[in-house]
């Protein structure tokens, strides 16, 4: 199949916005689907790549549609298809740099569903095989109105696997999660099927649907890729798409009850531009008990992957199966949940997994300690929303879950206050010491250090610097004169502690973060 033969499709209506002759009669291979802003290593070469625009916004949209054209042209692919839903029409910048790149480019009208598309380039391309290859005729009637039915995926993959001798086949997530199984099928180890969608063996085939982030995607999976031809799996592939766009949709509906209590929890206090209600109230509306002990747990993907953070604590905690939970976005865009105190130690094992579905996204987490009532929601999600800072500072380009119950140090806590501040603090408080390009301020400094280390111990700093004991007083006075503190008290050397602290690089502090021993699960709860 052609780009041409794809464009000259009626039933689909695209626009074709710019492509040079010779471009158009390119051979297709395959479809993607993406709407990251960096898309080049999900796509194959001579692939037409579909993309909703999500991405894409009128603040540096020339820089955005360059990165991500310049990127389908290193990849190879064939033609983009932009949806025309998101922005009412294909942005200038994007047909621009299209013709840049020479990047064939044609618009999808709002009323057309990307699995339409996909569906007419897999049929086509497999169109040539004999009929016995695709399903049968009252096996497709059969899908259609199970998909028709809002079918649960088990029971469209039961119905589409009960002719092929029992083959065992699975619906997977990136992240290793097995959706739905044949009847009879073995479970397969979540490192295992993590690595499946990778390649590594069988046959994997992606389920496209609609309205699904990167963290959620559905794979079929046959361990034994002979089991069935490519049009098959593809056919089948298509009714998952609908089971998960039916599944996506519903959750998208109860997120809005969620996003209501994200609102009032971050600004609990009444006032005439917000909705009233409590948060006994708003944790009922979510389908949550109306007693704790809750866990709250807020996450985000940074600005430049925007609203993928919620696909992943949606993925994160359908891994940990909890007895409730509520997955919303809060005002400043962020993702929280709400999850019973159980499955806190369930989440933090499983995020690395969950990250790792995009690896070159930084994935960053903040989890509160737990709340016994509804009225001590606002307070834990401010502690989570803290957490979550100190999760950017200490590791702002690795994806990190960090637990509020950890920062039980002054320095792990320091960790949650912005570089800005803790940069200002540490100028404010040290003074010329701040600044220890030369030797004199440097040696200042180190004495300072090593002599808070020593609890302020004259004898043991001298020995530790291998100088006299009236050298290190000597010293210490200039530093109290730098500074106007007196470091015979115990509240101004707190003070300079904490200056040094905010001095040094956060991630200095993240190996002994992680390493130093969780708060008890059973520790007191929240209480409002």
């Amino acid at each position: 199949m052609h780009v041409e033969h794809l464009l000259r499709d009626e039933s689909l209506g695209l626009r074709l916005l710019w492509a040079e002759e010779a471009l158009l009669r390119r051979e297709i291979s395959g479809v993607t689907v993406t709407d990251l802003e960096e898309p080049a290593r999900f796509v194959r070469p001579d692939e037409v790549v579909l993309s909703g625009l999500v991405w894409w916004s009128a603040d540096g949209g020339r820089d955005k549609a360059e990165r991500f054209v310049s990127g389908l042209r290193d990849a190879g692919a064939a033609a983009l298809l932009a949806g025309e839903e998101t922005h009412g029409s294909v942005p200038g910048d994007l047909i621009d740099a299209c013709v840049r790149h020479g990047v064939p480019v044609a618009g999808v009208p709002a009323h057309v569903m990307f699995r339409a598309i996909t569906d007419a380039v897999y049929l086509r391309q497999w169109g040539g095989l004999s009929r016995h290859h695709a399903l049968p005729e009252h096996l497709r009637t059969r899908l259609d109105r199970l998909a028709a039915q809002d079918a649960d995926p088990a029971a469209v993959l039961a119905a589409a696997f009960a002719h092929l001798d029992a083959a065992p086949a699975y619906v997977l997530t990136p992240a290793g999660r097995t959706v739905a199984a044949t009847p009879g099928a073995d479970p397969l180890p979540v490192p295992e099927a993590a690595a499946l969608p990778a390649g590594a063996g069988g046959a994997t085939v992606p389920v496209e649907a609609d309205a699904v982030g990167p963290y959620e995607r559905w794979w079929l999976h046959l361990p034994d890729g002979a089991a069935a031809p490519p049009r098959l799996l593809h056919e089948i592939a298509a009714f998952l798409g609908r089971c998960q766009e039916t599944l996506a949709h519903r959750r998208a509906a109860g997120r809005e009850a969620a996003d209501a209590l994200g609102r009032l929890l971050t600004d609990p206090a009444p006032g005439p531009d917000r909705e009233s209600g409590d948060a006994a109230t708003a944790v009922r509306l979510c389908g949550l008990p109306a007693a704790g002990p809750y866990r709250v747990i807020v996450a985000d993907t940074g600005a430049r992957h925007a609203g993928l953070a919620d696909g992943a604590l949606t993925e994160l905690i359908a891994h940990t199966t909890p007895a409730f939970s509520a997955v919303g976005r809060l005002p400043d865009g962020s993702a929280f949940a709400v999850v019973p105190e159980e499955a806190a130690a369930d989440l933090a094992g499983t995020w690395p997994l969950v990250a790792g579905c995009e690896p070159d996204i930084p994935l960053h987490g903040g989890l509160a300690a737990p709340a016994g009532e509804p009225a001590g929601l606002p307070g834990a999600l401010a502690e989570a929303r803290y957490a979550l800072s100190s999760a950017r500072e200490t590791r702002p380009a690795r994806s990190f879950l960090a637990d509020a119950t950890h920062l039980t140090t002054l320095d792990t806590l320091l960790t949650g206050i912005p570089a800005e501040v803790r940069t200002a603090y540490s100028r404010t408080v040290l003074g010329p010491l701040f600044d220890s390009a030369n030797a004199s301020t440097a040696a200042l400094l180190n004495t300072l250090e090593v002599f808070l280390a020593h609890d302020g111990s004259w004898a043991r700093t001298a020995e530790a610097l291998h100088l006299h004991v009236n050298t290190v007083h000597y010293r210490i006075q200039r530093i109290e004169h730098f500074t106007g503190r007196d470091l015979s008290r115990l509240r101004d050397r707190l003070d300079v502690w904490a200056a040094l602290l905010c001095r040094a690089d956060p991630q200095d502090t993240a190996a002994a973060t992680t390493a130093r021993p969780a708060r008890s699960s059973t520790s007191p709860a929240r209480r409002p």
